[in-house]
């Protein structure tokens, strides 16, 4: 319960996604915090035992205010937008400004979308960047915002005049910069809308959508017309359940509860990448909060195997994998079905650890992800099913991941052989 004594907007909270504002006595505002419900994250502040920081502030709130917004991914960037305007005291205090990141869009004739610290901004951050936006003070959510995004925006962070498409443009994701498939005028208006988005306009680039969408319907170019209609849904209907914080503690709590799994944790992802049994290599990418964190990625070249083996070929992965010392998962997902899982499992086990090991196999008609789980234990398959969209991002980053190092290897192989 909020104490009496805190006057609250409207005299409620939404048990809806926005940004709330703490305000003391004096109308300051002290702290701007997102959250997927404005109810539950607001209400925790006065139910449990804070650090010595948050419960000072806590003291000092004298009245609430909020704003909802129709997605996480919105209240994310009104939540930064709003730091940047109070810079309030207890979203910095302890923190140096140079630790925060930015989004920043580059000057050049294809932009692109960076992510920096405060400390590589500069003094003359206008006349290096177009536009710069921030802080956000979680950047995990920001990388998995802006790896959704991408699907309704499709820009490109590659350079122009390759000879081969980027993996983004398979998926749609990159307008073929890298193939000169797009002029520097028709990009313009990607990266404008980019821009609009994280400015807080997504009604204007719906607006313009929406006309382009009637243009090409009238010049029966369907086709066209299609693909900004699905954009168009996909702003209107948003799923961004990837940008949850993990500071929002009660979607996590409630998966831990029934799984004993973090969902939202460190997922490591493996895939076996040969042809025919040559130049065999693995891959492990590693996701946090429904992200990519593509430092903690790491590639393997299968010593130990001859021909093609993709169990005995995942064993040697996660043997090798285990002898590091680097930070445990919360799952292990592995590209295959249960001869994969077996060969993770008896890993797990060799070295005395309790994590859990998920499939995700083709099918028999090889056109449907089916989930391989341990059937011992249920909860966990039917968490991983709800979350399918996660782990399926998760299998296809570590296929493309293995496929580039292995077309690497092939490609010096033959080189070599001239």
């Amino acid at each position: 319960m909020i104490p009496v004594k805190i006057q609250v907007k409207n005299g409620e909270l939404p048990d809806t996604p926005g940004v709330y504002l703490m305000k003391n006595a004096e109308g300051e505002v002290m702290y701007v915090g997102k959250a997927t419900s404005l109810k539950r994250r607001v209400s925790s502040y006065f139910q449990k035992a804070h650090d010595d920081r948050i419960a000072q502030m806590v003291r000092q709130i004298r009245s609430i205010d909020y704003i909802q917004k129709p997605t996480v991914i919105e209240a994310l960037i009104l939540e930064a937008n709003l730091i940047k305007y109070y810079f309030p005291p207890y979203n910095v205090k302890d923190k140096d400004n140079k630790s925060f990141l930015y989004l920043v869009i580059t000057k050049e004739a294809f932009p692109k979308p960076l992510l920096v610290r405060g400390a590589e901004l500069g003094v003359d951050a206008s006349k290096k960047y177009t536009a710069v936006f921030g802080p956000y003070t979680s950047p995990r959510s920001l990388r998995a915002a802006l790896d959704l995004i991408r699907k309704a925006i499709p820009w490109s962070t590659c350079e122009p005049n390759q000879k081969r498409p980027c993996f983004y443009v398979h998926l749609k994701q990159c307008p073929g910069v890298c193939i000169g498939n797009i002029s520097e005028k028709a990009y313009a208006n990607i990266i404008r809308n980019l821009i609009r988005f994280f400015e807080g306009k997504k009604d204007m680039i719906l607006k313009d959508y929406r006309r382009q969408m009637k243009i090409e319907a009238k010049a029966d170019r369907f086709e066209r017309a299609a693909e900004l209609r699905n954009k168009i849904y996909f702003l209107e209907h948003i799923q961004d359940v990837a940008v949850l914080k993990r500071e929002d503690k009660h979607a996590n709590r409630i998966c831990e509860v029934r799984a004993s799994v973090n969902i939202f944790g460190r997922i490591e992802g493996y895939d076996i990448s040969n042809i025919s049994g040559t130049s065999s290599v693995s891959s492990m990418v590693v996701f946090e909060a429904g992200a990519p964190v593509k430092t903690e990625y790491r590639k393997f070249r299968i010593k130990t195997v001859s021909g093609s083996n993709d169990v005995a070929s995942m064993r040697e992965t996660l043997i090798r994998r285990f002898r590091n010392r680097w930070r445990k998962p919360d799952l292990i997902l592995v590209d295959g079905g249960l001869p994969q899982v077996n060969a993770a499992n008896q890993v797990i086990q060799h070295f005395k650890l309790s994590i859990p090991v998920v499939g995700l196999a083709k099918g028999l008609d090889r056109k449907k992800d089916e989930l391989v789980c341990d059937v011992n234990n249920v909860e966990i398959c039917k968490l991983c099913e709800e979350y399918k969209n996660i782990l399926v991002a998760v299998r296809d980053e570590a296929h493309r991941f293995a496929l580039m190092y292995h077309r690497k290897l092939r490609t010096r192989k033959m080189l070599k052989g001239k």
